[in-house]
């Protein structure tokens, strides 16, 4: 089929205002938008375009074979004629993709309904065909005379990730085919594979045998290499702050980051000497996860937000958050865990406490529950049920966590002593 018998061409009307919405929904056009934000130089041209097209600047579309273009215009109504090219396949990259396709009936299906299945793209990627754009893949030609995107490209490129959304041959067209004629060669190609003679299919060996017979004689591998723990956490992208306007962009960047943080902490731990040996510790619980979560974040709203999802004022949460800097879990237990020892417990506790002064210059400490509170003074102990010690100071009438804890009395309350 020569270049001209496939030349076609599709003007799509313009498509009204977004306000409130994002622009891509599929994963294709969260890809195609991805080529575009990730390509411009300018990221404020890149926003104020989204803008434009969230505003309904942009008129008709037409799509041709590696083109697209439009009039989009400005806030006071100049229009500017508008294009952004791509590539166009080669005969042999459509012949790989097409090949591809015709290949597997639920590609067929998918493209029918105007889908592109990921792993139809992630095969065609593998035969050397990059369906979805990338990196400087989008060409921008605009009047206005900027030389990389500019407002009037990166509207058309946002209103044309909604077309994708409803319409993946819009990207096919792109690409140099139009709907009608990829459909016959597909339906060619697979009626062509479907009628060809099969060749029998040699007899199996059980799985079994195999095993067995390898068991006998497999020399095991070597375990590979532990891989190296990385300079910092990643940093997680900056999220489309206009793309949802219900979303809380800095909250969700927040946890992002921290979740990020969590994972190296994980992952440095997991590489340390003798991780295979040691006894994981439970994870936290979603309150005390907003604890931590709490500790790291930095922006006011975000630390009230997590202090009453967990049922807590601002001054209790910044105890719990003072109290996890000593401890974690169970520093925050000995904090909101008012608990009460069983005898046994207890009888370990006395005995620590009088082998702690066996002088006899023993401070006077007077037990309510788990908390020995000095006679006079303000500072306390509190017993974890994990069998440390927790030091307490009171400062304004409140008990606040004063330090790590120790396995005595006397360590913990030592820890209380003026520097």
């Amino acid at each position: 089929m020569s270049n001209g018998e496939h030349r076609q061409e599709r003007t799509f009307p313009a498509l009204p205002p977004a306000p409130g919405r994002g622009f891509a929904s599929t994963w294709w056009g969260h890809a195609w938008l991805r080529a575009l934000e990730d390509s411009a130089l300018d990221g404020e041209q890149v926003r104020q375009g989204r803008r434009y097209a969230r505003a309904g600047a942009v008129g008709a579309v037409s799509v041709r074979p590696g083109g697209l273009t439009a009039v989009v215009r400005d806030r006071d109504g100049t229009a500017h004629r508008t294009d952004v090219l791509v590539q166009e396949f080669t005969e042999a990259q459509w012949d790989r993709l097409l090949g591809l396709a015709a290949a597997e009936s639920g590609y067929i299906a998918a493209l029918l309904d105007r889908e592109v299945p990921p792993e139809l793209a992630e095969d065609a990627a593998a035969a050397g065909v990059e369906l979805l754009p990338g990196i400087g893949d989008l060409d921008p030609r605009c009047d206005c005379g900027e030389w990389d995107h500019c407002p009037h490209t990166a509207a058309l490129c946002y209103q044309v990730a909604r077309l994708l959304d409803q319409d993946a041959f819009v990207l096919l067209l792109l690409r140099g085919r139009g709907e009608r004629e990829l459909v016959d060669e597909l339906e060619e190609r697979s009626t062509a594979e479907a009628s060809a003679p099969q060749e029998a299919a040699p007899e199996g060996v059980a799985a079994a045998e195999v095993y067995a017979a390898w068991e006998a004689t497999a020399t095991r591998p070597a375990q590979p290499r532990l891989p190296a723990l990385p300079d910092a956490p990643g940093q997680p992208p900056a999220l489309d702050t206009e793309a949802e306007p219900e979303l809380d962009v800095d909250a969700v960047e927040f946890l992002a980051q921290a979740a990020a943080a969590e994972a190296y902490r994980l992952l440095a731990r997991a590489l340390a000497p003798g991780h295979a040996e040691r006894t994981l510790p439970p994870p936290p619980t979603a309150a005390e996860d907003a604890v931590r979560l709490t500790a790291e974040a930095e922006d006011f709203r975000v630390r009230s937000r997590l202090a009453a999802a967990t049922g807590r004022n601002r001054a209790e949460m910044e105890l719990a958050v003072l109290a996890w800097g000593f401890g974690g879990t169970g520093a925050l237990a000995a904090l909101e865990d008012d608990w009460t020892p069983d005898r046994a417990t207890l009888a370990v506790a006395r005995a620590a406490l009088a082998a702690a002064w066996a002088d006899g210059a023993s401070p006077e400490l007077r037990r309510v529950r788990a908390r020995w509170t000095e006679a006079g003074a303000d500072r306390q102990l509190r017993l974890g049920r994990e069998g440390r010690w927790w030091p307490y100071r009171r400062e304004a009438g409140r008990w606040i966590p004063a330090g790590p804890s120790a396995p005595d009395p006397a360590s913990a309350l030592t820890a209380l002593d003026p520097v």
